[in-house]
């Protein structure tokens, strides 16, 4: 087995899909990395113990974050050639899951007042820094849109819709009805 240790980034600058380096400080390794902190944070929710209606949910989720960050560990001018290698870019179909879930949630019968304050339970706060985590790195990819670097316009309404979803999954796992489903 080769060693995980390549030496190529030692210099400051890592690699995008095709072979293109960039500088580990570029704006496009910082929307992909925040969203790749975003999926591990998604991750420590479901170990603190997230219900299975939560984790089923969050594991569909993690599956399309990694879809988003191919799409933005390649570079505008290689996403045609990444679409014919058969790899996925982030749709209305992604958006779509999320306002299923969104709407499943708002079904349910959350209780919160006013401004919620992380904490509740230990599935609450991991969801909570997801939630921040998610914001951050919507930051980061509008940044890159605003750039000219991100033409998928999907995106941006992704993270935005994904952040909302995160905060209703926080505040339903505070709710203590929300603890018996599954």
């Amino acid at each position: 087995m080769a060693s995980i240790v390549t030496r190529t980034g030692d210099a400051g600058h890592t690699g995008l899909m095709y072979n293109r380096r960039i500088s580990k400080a570029h704006p496009r390794v910082e929307a992909y990395g925040t969203v790749d902190e975003l999926n591990a944070a998604l991750g420590t929710v479901r170990a603190a113990g997230a219900t299975a209606f939560l984790s089923d949910r969050i594991l569909v989720i993690q599956g399309d974050l990694v879809v988003l960050m191919g799409e933005l560990a390649t570079g505008v001018e290689d996403l045609e050639r990444y679409v014919k290698g058969g790899f996925k870019l982030v749709c209305a179909d992604h958006v779509g899951k999320l306002d299923v879930m969104v709407a499943d949630l708002e079904a349910e019968a959350i209780s919160y007042k006013g401004w919620a304050t992380p904490g509740a339970n230990p599935v609450a706060a991991a969801l909570d820094v997801a939630r921040t985590t998610c914001r951050r790195a919507e930051r980061r990819v509008v940044a890159l849109h605003e750039a000219g670097q991100l033409k998928n316009d999907e995106i941006v309404v992704f993270m935005n819709r994904l952040s909302d979803l995160l905060w209703l999954m926080a505040r339903w796992s505070e709710t203590p009805q929300s603890s018996t489903s599954t």
